[in-house]
This record gives structure tokens, sequence and C-alpha cells, in this order.
């Protein structure tokens, strides 16, 4: 497989590997034996132009930079995963800047035409020459509808994802190389790592998936006096093409054009924090790029969001346990925090949960004495990211994209107002959540789900069992074990089965009783029903069949 993918893409792979080398982390490239294989000569992998001072996360960047677009942007998507990768290559990463020049305005409207099937001069009435953005990826012109709508256009660079597909090919296989020769490379699993983030920047080039989340936010605030969202130009946008509505104004950063424009800054940084809170709290779905320049503000006061690229969404799950991560770190409680995490992730097996809970209570120290007010957010993020990755605990993706939104929104709140928190804004956002989660009617709806659950997994164990018989009978067993101890085996067997049915008896009695009696509660009715007392004779009959099979569980002697 090696060998092939160094015929297809020899001499990028040999660029890149000499890259590797000249900002100073040639070992990887000479140890792991890419060196042999793709035939380079010593001389270009022990040369380094980087001086020794430079400390590993800094060489990386420094690789990065070098090695171009593809590259560049992979690095901005690394730096959102504070959870699987050190703190300090997160800061070298956030300094990588995205400095493309653009490419000739004749190319980009022969690639629009082509795309879309157009003329440009049939479509637009204007077409600006110089483009008003330029980026790895792509570039966006201004333009002027025939019915005078003003639009931004957003097109691909040419050959951009070919060229893409095949980096991303060749830094996975560097991963794998070095998983099987370095043991930080298996530790830290950089082949999912490069495999999580390559299918992140695969997303962020299909415009079509950029633009449905554009109009899903759209909709989402239509009613929002405070916030627009551009409108999709679906008839102009396909993969490669992207055109939307043109939001006219300024930055969040530009705090003099706000003097100007006579905006009341203190009222933005609660606008701004507010739309992000709702985003993630009441509907789940939430803009994951926030940085100063995809915000903008208009001459009416309204903050605009463009850029829609990353996005993030979080299940109910996910947004209740964030929900008692932000109520655990406001009331000061470090159990509250770590049991959200430990919900979260996938905590390794070797990892002493005592050994969390210490860790938390550190760092619960560490705020302990400081007013709500001044509590630095980006800190106590970093901090809870610096723990995860110390026990190696994989947050959920979004989760950790949520949480540098987070940190990028304390900083945007900075420009606009010192005295501002956000967690004044998030703290009733959270406790609203958890709440809902208590909600008699929901907790009724979710227990007659899982009681549905359940009674489809006894069928389908009912269906798997009768067809394992029917095969043990007609002797057609796909498959033959030869086991020793099988007898132990079997009775261990049988104590598994009995104590899962031991705790489904259990579980089906404490749902069948909480949903009569919260049924009953919400109807506003008593217990009685066509005369009889339903839950009583219902919990009569439950604890006999109950009784029973604990009866004939213990009279097997194999509880």
């Amino acid at each position: 497989m090696l060998l092939q993918k160094q015929i297809k893409y020899l001499n990028r792979f040999r660029e890149i590997a000499v890259l590797f080398s000249k900002s100073g982390l040639g070992f990887i490239i000479e140890e792991s034996g890419l060196d042999r294989i793709l035939s380079l000569p010593r001389r270009l992998i022990t040369k380094t132009q980087v001086s020794e001072e430079k400390t590993l996360a800094e060489r990386i960047r420094i690789f990065l930079e070098e090695a171009g677009p593809t590259f560049i942007k992979l690095g901005q998507i690394a730096s959102t995963r504070g959870d699987i990768i050190p703190e300090s290559i997160i800061k070298e990463l956030e300094q990588l800047q995205n400095h493309v020049p653009p490419f000739e305005t004749e190319t980009a409207k022969k690639l629009i035409e082509e795309s879309l099937d157009i003329k440009i001069d049939d479509v637009f009435s204007i077409f600006e020459d110089k483009p008003i953005g330029s980026a790895s990826i792509g570039q966006v012109h201004r333009a002027v509808l025939k019915d005078g709508r003003v639009v931004a256009v957003k097109v691909q660079r040419p050959n951009i994802e070919r060229q893409v597909r095949a980096d991303l090919e060749i830094l996975r296989t560097i991963a794998q190389t070095a998983e099987n020769h370095f043991s930080w490379a298996e530790q830290y699993q950089v082949t999912s790592i490069v495999d999580e983030l390559s299918s992140a920047m695969i997303d962020e080039m299909d415009y079509l998936i950029e633009a449905r989340h554009m109009e899903r936010f759209r909709k989402a605030f239509k009613d929002d006096p405070t916030t627009v969202f551009p409108e999709c130009i679906f008839e102009l946008t396909n993969k490669t093409v992207l055109t939307m509505e043109y939001l006219e104004g300024v930055s969040i950063r530009d705090t003099d054009a706000l003097e100007e424009m006579n905006i009341n800054r203190e009222h933005l940084a609660e606008a701004l924090s507010k739309t992000v809170f709702k985003q993630i709290f009441d509907h789940g779905f939430f803009h994951a790029d926030i940085h100063p320049g995809n915000i903008i503000v208009l001459k009416d006061g309204r903050l605009g969001f463009i850029d829609f690229g990353m996005v993030g969404t979080l299940t109910s799950d996910l947004r209740y346990n964030f929900g008692n991560i932000l109520i655990g770190m406001m009331q000061r409680e470090s159990t509250k925090v770590v049991r959200a995490i430990i919900r979260m992730g996938v905590v390794p097996d070797n990892v002493d949960v005592n050994d969390l809970y210490r860790e938390a209570e550190i760092l619960q120290d560490k705020y302990y004495d400081i007013p709500l007010s001044q509590l630095d957010f980006s800190d106590a993020v970093e901090d809870l990211f610096t723990i995860t990755n110390h026990y190696h605990i994989r947050l959920p993706k979004d989760f950790t994209l949520l949480g540098k939104t987070l940190i990028t929104l304390e900083g945007n709140i900075e420009l606009l107002s010192k005295s501002f928190s956000i967690l004044d804004i998030a703290e009733p956002f959270g406790k609203k959540l958890v709440l809902e989660r208590l909600n008699p009617k929901r907790f009724a709806r979710s227990k007659i789900i899982d009681w549905i659950e359940i009674q489809e997994d006894a069928a389908n164990a009912a269906q798997n069992l009768h067809q394992f018989t029917k095969g043990l009978k007609n002797k057609e067993l796909p498959i033959r074990l030869t086991i020793d101890g099988r007898k132990e085996i079997g009775k261990h067997a049988d104590k598994i089965i009995n104590r899962l049915s031991f705790s489904l008896v259990l579980l089906s009695l404490s749902i069948l009783m909480v949903g009569l009696i919260i049924g009953a509660s919400i109807l506003g009715q008593g217990s009685i029903l066509f005369r009889f007392p339903i839950i009583e004779i219902g919990s009569i009959l439950a604890v006999l069949m109950f009784l029973w099979l604990i009866y004939s569980i213990i009279k097997t002697g194999r509880l």
C-alpha cells in the first residue's frame, strides 16, 4: 500500500519529507525508515535549518506553514481539539495565518461558469474583479445580480480538492508509519486524529454543506431582532461555488467604527452571548468559527454572522452534560464536572477515576476565591482540556468544538466590554436545560420510550433464541467450537444471563410503576380504572412475578 502511494505521489511525498527535516522533524522520517522507502539522500534528511532551541510545538507550526494551504487549514482545524492535542501545540497552531494570495479573477469566472453552467454577464450586472477575501480553499467576490441583490460569491481554487486529498493521504501514511515506530504516536493515536481532522476538512470543502448550515441558522433566528444570517442563493450554489446574500458592516474588532456608529458595545456583548448560547442550548447547533472576522455589525446595530464551514452539533445528552459542567464550575462542585466528563468521554481502562476527582478538586481550589464575574472562562476550559488530554480521554468532537467556541466568544466579548461576564448569561441557560430533564411529562415520555425499546429488544432476543434452537435441532449451526473448561464457562454464562434478567425485571418494574404514577398525576386522576385499583393490582402482580423469578434463579444455584 505504501509503495502504491509512493509511486502515485512520489514528488509531493519527497517534498513533504524534506519539509519535515527543514522544520526540525527529520527524526520522524529517518527513524521510521521513510527516507529509505522514498530513496531520499541522507543529506536532505539530516540537514536542519531550524534552530535547535525551537520547541517541538514550534517545529510543527513551521512545518505546517511551509507545507502549504492544506496543512495550514488542517492545523487551524486541529487547534480546536484541545482534548487530544497538548496545550503547547494548540498555542502554536492558533498562530497559523491563512494568508494565501488570490488566484486570477478570469480563472475564478471561468470556474464559476463551468461549475454552474452559466455566463457571468447573463446572471450578474456587476462582478467585482478584486476579491474581498482569499483563503487556502477558495476566494470571495462581491457581485450584483440582475435583480439588484448584492451577493458574495465564493469559489474554490482550481484542482484544490485533488491536491488536498493527495496531501491528506500522504499525511495519513506518515501517521501510520509513526505509530508503528514511536510509542508516543501510538499513545496519542495520531492516525485516528489525522482521520478525524481530514474528515472535517473534506466537509469544509463541500459548499453545499455550508449552504445547508447557513439556511438552518437563518430559519432558527428569523424572528430574532438582534442578529441576521445571510440567505443562500441555492440556484447559484453547488459543491464548489457558494452564492449568498452580502452583509454590509464592520468587524466587531473595529471599536473605533463602532463608536462612530454610536453602537452600545455592552448591548452588543449581551446580544452576541445570548445568540451563541441560544444556538448551543436551544437549538443544539452552533457556529464553531466565531473569530472577529466572521462577525460583523450592521448599520442598524444587528450582528451578522458569516462563513459557516465549521459548525458543531450537540445531542440532548451532550447539552445536558455541558449544562452540568457549567453549573458545577459556577457552584465550585468538582464532582459534578468529573461525572459529566466521564459520561461524555471514552475513559481508558487504565485511568483511576479517583485521580480524576483529585485533579478536579485541585482545579476547584484554583478558582475558589475568585468572584464569578472575574472568572476567566477560557482558562477554566483550557484547564478542563488539560485534564482530559493528560488522561487521554477522548471527548466527542463537537464538545471540544464547543469549548473552543466559548473561548473565542470570551475573547470577542473582551473586545466589546471588559466588565461583561459570559457566565452571567450562560447560567440561566444551563439551569433551564437541567430542569427540563426533570420535567415530569418529559420524564414519563422518556420512560415509555425506554419500555418500548426493552420490549423490542426482548422480542428480538426471543427470535434469535428461536433461530438458534431451530438450528441446534436441525444440526445446522454454522460454527463449531472446542473450548476447555466449557462447563465453567456455561455456569458463568448462566450467571450473567440470570443477573441480566434480574436487572431487566427491576428496570421494568420501576418503569411500569413510575409511568403509572406519573401518568395518573399528570391526568389529575386517581389510580382507579373501571372500579379497579389498577396501580395496586399491577404492583402485586409485578412483585409476584419478581419473586417467582428470584426463586427460580436461586433454585438453580447460579445467582
